[in-house]
Formats: C-alpha cells, sequence, structure tokens
C-alpha cells in the first residue's frame, strides 16, 4: 500500500478515533513498510525494526486522541519511531562511531570481477550499507529520512529539531564521509560516483 496523502490520513484517524478496526488495520498497511525501512536503516537490524515499529503501532493506536490534526499523521508517526530508537539507543550505549568496514563480506571484490549486473548491484548495495553503518546515529537518520523517505530538508528539521542550515551542514558532512568510504574501497571513481547517485 502506498503512503495515503493527508485528506486519507485524516479521515482515516478520525475513523480509528472512534474504533473503526479497518481504519486502525489500513493505517498499518499503509504505513508499515516505510515505518520498518526508516528503523530498519537507522538500526541496522530488521528485528530491531520490526520490534520498534511494532511499539510504534502500539504507542500511536493507543494515543489517537492526542493526535494533532493541524500536522500531518506520518510525522507524528516517524516522531514516536524515533524516540523509541533513542530510548533504545540510550538503553544500550552504542557502539562507537568507527565500524571496521572491511569485516563486511564481498565489499572488497572489484567491479571488473563481477559477473552480472545483479552481483554489481550486489555490491553497491554493500557498499552503501557499509557507508551507512558507519555514520553516526543522527546522520544516519538523517541521509535515511531525505534520500530513502524524500523528505526535504525542512521536514527534517523539524523532525529532529535543529535549524535548516545544520540539517544541510549534516547531510553535506554524511555523504562526503560516505564518498571518501565508497571511493576508498571501490576499485574504480567511476563506481564509486555511481554509489552516491
Amino acid at each position: 500500500m502506498a503512503v495515503p496523502d493527508r485528506q486519507v490520513e485524516q479521515r482515516l484517524v478520525r475513523r480509528a478515533r472512534r474504533g473503526d478496526a479497518a481504519a486502525m488495520e489500513a493505517i498499518i498497511g499503509h504505513f508499515q513498510a516505510p515505518l520498518q525501512s526508516y528503523l530498519s536503516r537507522l538500526c541496522g537490524s530488521r528485528e530491531l525494526a520490526e520490534d520498534l515499529a511494532q511499539e510504534t503501532f502500539v504507542r500511536v493506536l493507543a494515543n489517537l486522541d492526542r493526535f494533532d490534526d493541524r500536522f500531518r499523521f506520518s510525522t507524528w508517526l516517524f516522531t514516536i519511531a524515533r524516540r523509541l530508537w533513542m530510548n533504545h539507543l540510550n538503553k544500550h550505549r552504542p557502539v562507537a562511531d568507527s565500524v571496521h568496514v572491511e569485516s563486511r563480506g564481498g565489499v572488497g571484490a572489484t567491479p571488473g570481477t563481477l559477473a552480472s549486473a545483479s552481483e554489481q548491484r550486489t555490491r553497491l548495495r554493500r557498499l552503501l550499507d557499509a557507508a551507512i553503518d558507519v555514520l553516526s546515529p543522527q546522520q544516519r537518520e538523517m541521509v535515511v529520512l531525505f534520500h530513502q523517505q524524500g523528505w526535504g530538508v525542512a521536514q527534517i528539521a523539524r523532525q529532529v529539531n535543529l535549524p535548516e542550515g545544520t540539517v544541510k551542514s549534516h547531510l553535506f558532512r554524511a555523504r562526503r564521509r560516505m564518498l571518501g568510504l565508497i571511493r576508498s574501497d571501490a576499485s574504480d571513481r567511476a563506481f564509486a560516483e555511481e554509489a552516491m547517485q
């Protein structure tokens, strides 16, 4: 299911507030995939992302009466998910910002050794995943919201409670760091440039 526009969101929320089970199911159906994708990128674990997404929906559906209709429901949903992720980080103290990319299987292969386009796409995905993994949690969140979720800088700034200029700086530094990592692992510059597009 595609993410609904604002009017559809509002109708679903109104129906769900009245106890309409179909509306609640529709909300979950529309937002489950993008929410899990967002959380999976943030935390690097599909299982944890599923747990956090489930907890997010439980909290959202239990607190629909607190939702302010002046805002997008999707923004409220992602804000709750982000807070749950931050709480998880605080409880489990994340590993230092430096991750050994060399330990990721297949990252050291050169494009010339790849036999097919499928293998090249797999390698490109691994390079991007490795590059995202070395970002700080804050930079990772911004990159995921901007590039994967398609959020604008202003929306990200509201989500993370930072000025737009700061978000732009974080995005610039994150992309530069990712590109540096990809270039150091890629045997030719063209492949690295392709990875960042």
